[in-house]
């Protein structure tokens, strides 16, 4: 068995290093998964009457949630802008540009004019910037991840690369209890034709934040050493598909079950509470933002959880969980019980949380660190425009069609299979791929620690 690798927090400048990408990952992920949860919670709630007028209900929302899986088709291309920059030019010159175009997207979506004012030209229009939100996101990822992880001890990489996993549901808790506060404050009407633009120009604040907290940090040591050592890829996505079929597949497969079962408990539920089961808005968009506070724990318990006991295996039971729960989900809210809705879906993201927590680790773990970055991006990225870009389209679709769970529970059976496939295709971490790069690490020159 190889030795324990050398923990790379030891000195205290990595340590300093450490809390602030930790800061850093975490905040600027949650800041930027606000802009895209706010735009994929309006999907269901404002748009389809918005910019998709339609006399039928459930049309509308499909074709909204069209331009939502749009935002995760663009993925794929800023993760492979973005991801072989990351190997490349660094972490973090990356993260500082996505956040920007991100925050710029969001905010020009609060400023579109419906269809009522300039016809086909808004729904366009939303399109293109939803699609320049999905570039952001893939390329945010795998920096994101790096940027935590590499800062701290590769024992523990389950916990800290988890700081970029807290993001999404941190975004999903701010963007939900900012339309929940603006649909219980404000009237129907009110908030169709100008409420909800508010959540959208408010992202100019909090991405302006995240940018503060990024452009104080340096990049990560193991990029540091890879410098040092030039050991940088000159064609990374090449040598990714080159060296690393297998384990891209497993990647990408391991990513569908947790995208779909997000979009479940976070998207779909809004349609399926307010249209089928006629709660109030306000009490989904509730129920949602109480899931997703709970996440802010269950995500990093799960991390630092797979850290001690095998990665794979507590992700295999938890997809297997959370498919068991759906099935039990539906029948549990259909009575129209408030309290049973809440738990349901805190139930439900609970098992998301199980698999999303130690995901980050699982899948950077597939690499060899000179090519983490690409990697992992293009892993991300892919996947999503198979799992979370189709998820919801799907779920509407499925329900128009058949009105009833039964199909969901059946496209969720597939996804959970693939996903399974996907953890038995992955490999487990070797200690001696970061032993390599922690030694170089601590040859560093006196300047470059001190950057650090």
């Amino acid at each position: 068995m190889s030795a324990d690798p050398p923990a790379l927090t030891a000195s205290p400048a990595h340590r300093s290093g450490l809390a602030k990408a930790f800061t850093a990952s975490l905040t600027g992920t949650a800041l930027e998964w606000y802009d895209f949860a706010v735009y994929s919670a309006a999907s269901a709630l404002v748009f389809p009457q918005v910019f998709f007028p339609s006399e039928d209900p459930l049309t509308g929302t499909i074709l909204a949630f069209s331009t939502y899986a749009v935002g995760y088709l663009a993925r794929p291309v800023g993760g492979f802008v973005f991801g072989r920059l990351g190997d490349i030019l660094g972490r973090k010159q990356l993260l500082v540009i996505t956040l920007l175009l991100i925050g710029v997207t969001t905010f020009a979506i609060g400023l579109v004019p419906g269809y009522s004012t300039i016809g086909i030209a808004a729904p366009i229009a939303l399109v293109v910037l939803r699609f320049a939100q999905g570039v952001a996101v893939g390329g945010e990822w795998g920096g994101a991840v790096l940027l935590s992880s590499e800062y701290g001890d590769p024992r523990r990489r389950g916990f800290w690369a988890s700081a970029a996993q807290i993001g999404p549901p941190a975004g999903n808790l701010l963007a939900n209890g900012a339309l929940a506060l603006l649909t219980a404050t404000l009237s129907k009407s009110q908030f169709e034709s100008w409420g909800w633009r508010l959540a959208f120009l408010a992202s100019a604040l909090l991405v302006g934040f995240g940018l503060w907290i990024r452009l104080r940090l340096e990049d990560t040591p193991i990029f540091k050493a890879m410098q040092e050592s030039g050991d940088r890829p000159d064609a990374p996505i090449r040598e990714v598909v080159r060296t690393h079929p297998r384990r891209l597949l497993a990647a990408i497969l391991s990513r569908l079950a947790p995208d779909v079962i997000y979009s479940l408990f976070t998207v779909f539920t809004i349609t399926y509470g307010t249209k089928i089961l006629h709660f109030e808005r306000s009490t989904v968009l509730i129920a949602i933002l109480i899931g997703s506070g709970c996440q802010l724990l269950t995500i990093p318990l799960a991390g630092a959880v797979s850290d001690h006991i095998n990665r794979r295996l507590l992700y295999a039971i938890a997809a297997v969980g959370g498919l068991v729960w759906t099935v039990v989900f539906f029948p549990l809210i259909d009575g129209g019980s408030r309290l049973l809705l809440i738990v349901g879906i805190v139930v439900g993201l609970t098992f998301h949380s199980f698999m999303y927590g130690p995901q980050a680790a699982f899948i950077t773990e597939q690499f060899t660190i000179h090519l983490r970055s690409t990697g992992s991006s293009l892993a991300y990225t892919i996947a999503g425009v198979f799992g979370g870009a189709l998820a919801p389209l799907i779920f509407t679709t499925l329900l128009s069609r058949f009105d009833s769970w039964v199909p969901l529970a059946v496209y969720l059976l597939v996804v959970t299979a693939a996903t399974l496939l996907g953890i038995v295709l992955g490999r487990d971490p070797d200690p001696n791929e970061d032993e390599q790069y922690a030694e170089l690490t601590e040859k560093l020159t006196p300047a470059t620690v001190s950057a650090v």
